[in-house]
């Protein structure tokens, strides 16, 4: 019996494995000993086995090493066989080669994987078999050739981007296709019969999720909210790219796939992309970023960085355990331990008991059937390598392209598009990164074709990688055209006109007020706070008027609608509007009248709303305070605070009224905060990096976690409110066309998982609502190191099962059931607080104007809204992934520059072979493997239910006995990043504990709740 292991591709390669089973997976080398001049001088191809499913197992013919010989047992078999038209010597061939490969499988002393040669006919007769249900084929790798060392060429048959022959090259083909190409990809099916489908729920569609390191796995969510829907393999993605919307087709039950973790596998590592919404995480600061996502409380200022696995946190990695929930769960129904002794060198097999029950059902599995949208730009960054086939008609047209994102296939580009030195000189360009899009794939094609765009520069260099980030997530970071520009005012500098002076409230003489990052240039939103004679207070939120200056159906309507959002790098930002707009005439700086839009309360000192308004005004702002600055003034309340301490302040305000306007704020905030969480709201704060910047050369110096105080609360809880105010201000008078945002349930199977996992490890936690979840995260931690950071731990697991926050039209929802924000638990949200760099919210200031009379009356139609929603909803997710990798590309920097660097860390996750750990002083995520520390053994096991793997470490002194240290969930440990030779790469590696032991770090974990 044949067993084929996981496949990451169409090479695939013998691993040694106890007789009577044949292990295949990938691999390269090749097996020592084994006799094959002569194949080599005939150039035969080399083939493996293509699995199709992530553990498949069929039965052929016959088994290795057993023969059809002669007349007997085989007989039935190499009739069924001639039937097919396949030479007895050609049965014979293969039967002999099958024991070669099984008897060299068995003297190989590496334990790595090694590569196997057989015949052209040995494939045939394996593919002429008629086996129902057979999981995996015999294809071609290419012609084996000796390369020289360091050699530039690529097979164009194999590689991480693809699987199969070249799609081209009709002289590969094998002759028993009688020269006609084989269709690799299924015929998309027609628009009349995915719209019948999905009328009859044959047919389901969805986002397609390739996970970036395994990127043979894919996910679309499942219409019922529980576990997502598996998509096995490229062929059953069928040419869909990352974030397409694609329709799907269920495979039969007896097809779906369990999926299994695979400890061994260093690439199951890969970057996490989170999806909370912003409205869970508050708003965290960078201190070197231009304009953080910190004006308005419900947006992340800078992105966490990590690089375990699973682009959504959906589960959709499933063996990577920080990132699919699923492997959080260590439940065993076995009592005892379960033991796993692996000394250094050696190679050990996933312990069973090492998954949970979760994986070990079959997943709902389906193909791609037809691609509604192709959301992915098509446009890739990555590196020109020449093909390896010097022979082939390919060869001399076409170089091959591959991408730094395995989740986009490897293109063929035209040699024209290339360097003109690039044939005579490939190394030369080993290093440069280049652009190119794709621009067909073809049903008989595993490579896409595209074109060469541009060279960027050095691979591993801050603005080459930038501008390849931001190429690939489709950012248009061009200059605005003079035809946009030409919708701005021409006079400068511009004044208000005394007619729309007349239409507003006039509020110049309040004191009011920014709270913005100390570099922040574009100021939206501002505060005012006033006292009254009855004890209570007039509160306001003034927000920057966009939407006077962005006319409705202007090319500057029509730009600003299609970039959407402005997109925050660590370094610089891309604005979503001209910076004429940004920075000055909407910009609320200081001691200059500006157009607003307000929503102004009456409060009680607890918060109570008595009274609200809304409506068009002027402000002038008598000051910019940083967080900073209120911070100080929120610590220090008795003080007088030292005007050199402080920003320039309008003469017509003094120091002190302003100061008491920020304590009498922040005691409200306290307690509209305090009741916003007794009603119900959850918050899962989670560790960001902000970085310090070299002035003259850009480069990272350094990097904190990002600290949130009260006075980010401050801000927090005004925004929130005038963003719920709004909402239902606009819904009330456009029940229809309402432009609202809504936060949907966590996933249920995940979310029950990671309860499991909890119970586990004797946490009580519970998840019946958002605020239940927070008052758990809350109430069972203390304050102490260890509580904190096993605090941070949890935060971090559950923000895997959270979906994404999405903007809708409430006339194309019709449960209004469906409208509610999960996280803050109302039942209408929307965006007003940032229309300088949210599209969204310039929609929303339109249908306010229009509800309260003073705007164009609205003429657009719900579904015309829903696809500008829809269009919103893609860019602000490409735009906090293109965040997410800059802090990734400007860490990575730090660590090679910097480092190494050092940081205690707690364990997420304990396989066999490796851990996760979360690094505590940078935010990062990493993996930790056994096999690279300095280790005499290490061996994994499970006390009751609980994984641990204890490491015996060598001793540096060899009259000093090994250290023990064992290593569980919650575990604190040091850790040190190091960069790798590959560029921005870098690994987690283990401190060696002290001879003495290593510190017994159990005794500070609490006793698990009752």
């Amino acid at each position: 019996m044949w067993r084929a292991g996981p496949a990451l591709g169409t090479l695939t390669s013998v691993t040694p494995a106890p007789a009577p089973h044949l292990t295949l997976s990938r691999g390269s080398g090749e097996l020592e000993g084994q006799e094959k001049p002569n194949r080599r001088e005939l150039g035969w191809p080399r083939w493996g086995l293509e699995a199709q499913g992530a553990t498949a197992r069929c039965r052929p013919a016959w088994k290795a090493g057993d023969r059809p010989r002669g007349e007997g047992a085989g007989r039935g078999e190499r009739s069924r066989v001639r039937q097919e038209g396949v030479s007895r010597a050609a049965q014979l061939r293969a039967d002999s080669e099958a024991r070669a490969v099984r008897t060299a499988s068995r003297s190989a002393p590496s334990p790595h994987s090694q590569s196997v040669w057989l015949h052209p006919a040995t494939v045939a007769l394996w593919n002429a078999l008629p086996r129902p249900g057979r999981a995996f084929s015999l294809a071609t790798a290419g012609p084996r050739r000796r390369r020289p060392s360091g050699s530039q060429g690529v097979s164009p048959m194999v590689g991480p981007h693809g699987a199969g022959a070249s799609p081209s090259d009709k002289k590969s083909k094998n002759k028993s296709m009688r020269g006609k190409k084989k269709s690799i990809f299924e015929t998309y099916m027609s628009k009349e019969d995915v719209s019948k489908g999905l009328k009859r729920g044959t047919l389901i569609q969805g986002v397609l999720r390739i996970n970036p390191k395994k990127f043979h796995e894919a996910f679309i969510p499942s219409p019922d909210g529980d576990r997502d829907i598996f998509i096995d393999g490229v062929v059953a993605r069928n040419r869909a790219l990352n974030g397409d919307l694609v329709v799907v087709k269920l495979l039969p039950e007896e097809q779906w796939k369990v999926i299994k973790p695979e400890s061994n596998d260093k690439v199951a590592e890969a970057a996490y992309e989170s999806e909370l919404p912003e409205e869970l995480c508050g708003h965290h600061l960078p201190l070197q970023s231009l304009r953080g996502y910190n004006d308005s409380p419900d947006v992340i200022i800078e992105a966490q960085y990590d690089d375990s696995d699973s682009e959504d946190g959906h589960g959709g990695t499933q063996n990577v355990l920080v990132d699919g929930v699923k492997k959080l769960s260590v439940c065993s129904h076995d009592k005892g331990k379960s033991d796993t002794q692996v000394t250094k060198d050696e190679s050990s097999p996933m312990s069973p008991d090492a998954r949970g029950p979760s994986e070990k059902s079959p997943q709902k599995s389906a193909k791609v059937v037809y691609i509604l949208e192709k959301k992915h730009s098509r446009a890739a960054t990555g590196v020109l390598k020449l093909l390896a086939e010097k022979n082939s008609d390919l060869f001399r047209k076409y170089a091959l392209f591959s991408p730094s994102d395995h989740r986009v296939p490897r293109i063929y580009v035209p040699l024209k598009d290339c360097p003109q030195d690039f044939m005579t000189r490939p190394k030369d360009y080993a290093s440069t990164l280049f652009i190119c899009h794709i621009v067909d794939w073809k049903e008989d094609c595993n490579f896409a074709l595209g074109k060469l765009a541009k060279s960027l520069g050095q691979a591993g260099e801050i603005e080459p990688e930038t501008e390849g980030i931001l190429t690939e997530y489709g950012v248009d970071f061009s200059d605005f055209s003079s035809e946009v520009l030409e919708c701005l005012p021409r006079s400068l500098p511009w004044t208000i006109p005394p007619e729309e002076v007349s239409k507003r409230r006039d509020l110049r003489k309040d004191c009011v007020f920014t709270i913005d990052p100390p570099t922040a240039r574009d100021l939206d939103d501002a505060l005012s706070c006033r006292p009254l004679a009855d004890g209570t207070f007039q509160v306001g939120v003034h927000i920057a008027d966009v939407s006077y200056f962005v006319p409705q159906g202007s090319q500057l309507d029509k730009v600003a609608a299609e970039r959407a959002t402005s997109v925050y790098l660590v370094q610089k930002v891309v604005p979503m509007l001209p910076r004429l707009l940004c920075e000055e005439l909407c910009s609320l700086n200081p001691m200059t009248d500006k157009l607003t839009f307000s929503v102004i309360w009456t409060l009680t000192s607890e918060g109570k709303i008595l009274d609200e308004w809304f409506g068009r005004t002027i402000i002038r702002s008598c000051t910019k305070l940083s967080y900073e600055h209120a911070q100080s003034m929120i610590e220090r309340p008795a003080e007088k605070i030292p005007e050199r301490e402080l920003p320039p302040i309008s003469p017509e305000h003094s120091p002190e009224e302003l100061h008491q306007a920020v304590l009498n704020l922040h005691r409200i905030a306290k307690q509209l905060r305090r009741q916003r969480f007794a009603n119900g709201a959850l918050r899962l704060d989670q560790l960001k990096l902000a970085f310090t910047l070299d002035h003259e050369t850009g480069l990272p110096q350094g990097c904190h976690i990002y600290e949130y105080h009260d006075s980010n609360k401050l801000v927090e809880e005004f925004m929130l409110l005038a963003n719920m105010a709004v909402a239902h201000k606009i819904h009330g008078a456009f029940p229809e066309q309402a432009l609202l945002r809504r936060h949907p349930p966590p996933q249920t199977k995940m979310l029950g998982d990671l309860v499991e996992f909890c119970d586990q490890m004797g946490l009580a936690v519970d998840v019946s609502s958002a605020g239940a979840l927070h008052k758990s995260l809350t109430k069972i931690f203390g304050d102490d190191k260890y509580s904190l950071a096993r605090k941070e731990v949890l935060t971090n697991m559950f923000s895997r099962p959270m979906q994404m926050a999405l903007y809708f039209c409430s006339g194309v929802l019709r449960d209004q059931a469906q409208f509610q924000h999960y996280a803050l638990n109302v039942p209408l949200y929307t965006h007003f607080t940032s229309p300088i760099r949210r599209f969204a919210d310039v929609l929303v200031h339109r249908l306010l104007a229009a509800a309260l009379g003073c705007g164009q009356q609205l003429e657009v139609e719900p579904d015309a809204l829903q696809k500008q929603a829809d269009h919103c909803n893609d860019r602000r997710m490409a735009s906090k992934r293109v965040q997410e990798l800059s802090t990734a590309l400007f860490f990575g920097i730090l660590v090679k520059e910097s480092g190494p660097l050092e940081s205690e860390a707690m364990v997420m996750g304990v396989l066999n072979q490796a851990f996760d750990v979360l690094v505590l002083r940078f935010g990062v995520q990493k993996r930790v493997y056994c096999n690279a520390l300095a280790l005499r053994s290490y061996h994994f096991e499970k006390v009751g239910r609980k994984p641990e793997l204890t490491l015996l470490w060598e001793p540096e002194d060899p009259e000093q006995e090994p250290v023990r240290q064992v290593i569980t969930v919650f575990s604190l440990v040091e850790v040190t990043l190091q960069a790798e030779a590959a560029a921005l790469k870098y690994r987690a590696i283990l401190k060696r504990p002290s001879p003495e032991g290593c510190p017994s770090l159990e005794g500070q974990e609490p006793e698990p709740e009752p």
